[in-house]
């Protein structure tokens, strides 16, 4: 009995887990589930929160500038897509506009050039833009008239605004692009500029024109009035009147100076994209002008220009000393000036 006694006492003193309740658990189960739910739900509400509205960011596509996908990538650097302040381009705003400069001396057949590229129904060239002193007193007042210009803010004869496709100016080697050619050289490389050299390879004939434009400017042979550039026969042949009495002492040496002043401008732009014309090519070979609207990635179009050539006679009929010119250069560098016209 003792011993039964004590069994009993082993098992009394044995506590055996209550078993838990099928509708407890479930409970559990179900809070845990809730809780987890609403939290997730809060992260997504978040994350819903931050992204843009569908409708904003179609507002924001449109405002993104047109890309053609005909454009290869290597011409990106100069297609542009200018927002004028003073207009609206409409319809064209998704037009691209190529940026040019036109980089010449004077009496070297750029004004004709520049009129044949006007011509053009989606080309604006607005003339000698740094003729004016102040435009070119410093390199900020020089890159503050290029960024209006490029902009087709330039009001002009030539301003074509909402369709323009290549928007550029005529700047002389003397207007100082030479003298600020580093800082000149690294804005057109920066903002995509294509330049156009223009040169006369008969440095004699240009020299002809110089004297024969200065003189014009004091005794304005025309009615009172001078003209640099003439739009009929009639007023070519009253011009061509003048012929200058050349200083042989100085030709040579002028004629250094201008062949080196092109040298130099060759060397200033030719790491930039630019394209070299001779104005004899020009004017021997009318497909150099299909070259430029290459060039430019222009539709080609039959170009055309008022201008009327003042001297077209052979050189020895245009110079007052011709024989005195002629013994000066003979055997010399610039010999081939003496016969060449467009050659």
């Amino acid at each position: 009995m003792s011993e039964d006694c004590c069994f009993l006492n082993k098992d009394a003193l044995i506590v055996k887990p209550p078993k838990k309740s099928p509708l407890a658990l479930r409970m559990v189960v179900l809070s845990v589930v809730m809780i987890c739910g609403v939290y997730i739900c809060s992260i997504c509400l978040k994350q819903i929160g931050t992204q843009p509205n569908p409708r904003l960011m179609r507002a924001e596509l449109v405002d993104i500038p047109c890309r053609d996908p005909r454009i290869p990538e290597s011409e990106l650097p100069y297609v542009h897509y200018p927002e004028p302040i003073s207009y609206s381009r409409d319809e064209c705003a998704c037009t691209p506009v190529r940026l040019f400069v036109i980089v010449s001396m004077q009496r070297s057949g750029s004004g004709w050039f520049e009129t044949l590229l006007n011509s053009h129904v989606n080309v604006s060239s607005h003339g000698e833009v740094f003729s004016n002193k102040e435009r070119r007193s410093n390199i900020s007042s020089i890159t503050g008239t290029l960024e209006k210009l490029y902009n087709l803010d330039w009001n002009s004869s030539a301003s074509k605004n909402e369709c323009t496709a290549a928007v550029g100016l005529k700047w002389m080697l003397n207007q100082g692009l030479v003298a600020h050619h580093k800082e000149i050289v690294e804005y057109f490389n920066r903002r995509g500029v294509s330049v156009i050299v223009l040169f006369r390879r008969n440095l004699l004939r240009r020299f002809v024109s110089i004297l024969a434009n200065s003189h014009d400017r004091d005794a304005k042979q025309l009615n009172g009035t001078h003209k640099a550039h003439v739009h009929s026969r009639n007023e070519a042949d009253v011009l061509a009147r003048y012929k200058p009495l050349i200083n042989a002492t100085d030709l040579i040496p002028s004629l250094n100076h201008m062949d080196r002043g092109s040298a130099d401008a060759l060397d200033y732009f030719k790491n930039t994209h630019h394209m070299l014309l001779y104005y004899e090519d020009l004017v021997s070979n009318h497909t150099k002008l299909m070259d430029v609207l290459e060039f430019l990635k222009l539709p080609p179009r039959k170009l055309f220009s008022r201008h009327v050539k003042i001297h077209t006679k052979p050189l020895s009929q245009q110079v007052e000393n011709w024989d005195t010119i002629y013994n000066t250069l003979k055997g010399t560098q610039y010999e081939r000036f003496l016969t060449a016209d467009y050659q």
